[in-house]
């Protein structure tokens, strides 16, 4: 199925990261501005500071992206129902707040760091041209990847939850229905496709979704992972569980509108949840060889910065924050769009407040 295969696209990517990364690091590389007489480098507590970090972090994660599949069960919180859509407002916000105000200016430090060599790094804007790059090939992915799907499902997809009700959404001409009522047949299965059509679009926004996070969170975990400085570490740790939780709130809301299988929606909330963790102890393992002011981990860490910036406010404009707002619901009602203007602002504005400390 074509579901399967993109869990397999995200596995495999999770894995290239792993095999990779410690290559892009491994060799003696030169590094400028080393802190080592810096009073707050503390390798022990920086590494009881790290598993501190760890735990916190992935428990946060969890709590953040299965917090929405959970309350499908409350229907206040339900997708068709106007807080779901501030939530999911908020946090496409925090979203791209993280784009913003955190992933992209840390790009801009790196790439122009006075480490790197005039030419070319200082000549040419490489973070603003990885980033532009990275929201065009989101947006050739993104689109390929409907116009694919939507030439293999003719008519949509269903919904995997084993409803009965939302099994009629592909299948809407059952014969004793189409028997009696042939204009309502007809009409219901328009209506049948359009759900379809949405549902498919919901699951392509997810991985997507999913991929440009898994980069980004496992360079934050590594950036972690490999400093010793434990001033810096304390305020991360805060401000990246406040983070990781309402950035998974935004990923759980995309997931719980895919309307996945339980097994599929475990799996995407593992590997979200897994990533940062993860990074930082690949950050630990490579903290001997791994130089945050080497020319190769300023490069390397700056353009997947971009890119990842690139993909993350791509999806929180267009997928996430664009489609709400010119949909049926909020085009409905000028309040309801005052207060999803409202969530936005807060998210976006919390995610810069952030900002200070990571």
């Amino acid at each position: 199925m074509a579901s399967s295969k993109n869990f397999k696209l995200i596995f495999t990517f999770f894995i290239l990261i792993s095999i990779f990364t410690p290559q892009a690091f491994s060799e003696e590389d030169h590094s400028c501005g080393s802190e080592t007489h810096n009073t707050c480098n503390n390798k022990s507590k920086a590494l009881t500071l790290k598993i501190i970090a760890i735990v916190s972090i992935l428990v946060t994660s969890m709590i953040g992206v299965c917090l929405p599949l959970v309350t499908r069960s409350i229907s206040a919180l339900s997708p068709d129902r106007s807080l779901f859509v501030i939530v999911k407002a908020f946090a496409a916000g925090i979203i791209l707040g993280t784009g913003f105000m955190h992933v992209l200016p840390d790009s801009f430090d790196m790439l122009s760091s006075g480490c790197l060599k005039e030419n070319p790094w200082h000549k040419f804007p490489f973070t603003g041209f990885a980033a532009m790059l990275s929201a065009i090939i989101t947006l050739a992915i993104d689109s390929m990847a409907t116009s694919f799907y939507s030439q293999k499902h003719k008519n949509g997809v269903t919904p995997e939850n084993g409803n009965g009700h939302d099994q009629e959404m592909g299948t809407m001409n059952n014969g004793h229905f189409h028997s009696h009522h042939h204009g309502s047949s007809l009409s219901s299965s328009k209506d049948g496709d359009v759900q379809g059509t949405k549902l498919l679009r919901y699951r392509v926004i997810a991985m997507v979704l999913e991929l440009g996070i898994i980069v980004h969170s496992v360079v934050i975990g590594l950036s972690l992972g490999a400093s010793n400085n434990t001033c810096t570490i304390k305020g991360l740790v805060a401000a990246l569980c406040f983070h990781q939780m309402f950035e998974g709130m935004g990923l759980g809301g995309c997931i719980l509108q895919a309307e996945y299988k339980m097994l599929k929606k475990a799996a995407m909330a593992f590997f979200f949840s897994v990533t940062t963790p993860f990074g930082i102890a690949l950050g630990i393992a490579l903290a001997k060889t791994y130089q945050e002011n080497s020319p190769r981990a300023l490069i390397t860490v700056g353009l997947l910065n971009a890119s990842s910036a690139g993909l993350l406010i791509y999806m929180a404009l267009v997928d996430l924050l664009a489609a709400d707002f010119m949909g049926d619901k909020l085009q409905g009602s000028i309040k309801l769009q005052i207060k999803a203007f409202i969530a936005v602002l807060l998210g976006a504005g919390g995610m810069s407040l952030m900002a200070k400390w990571a």
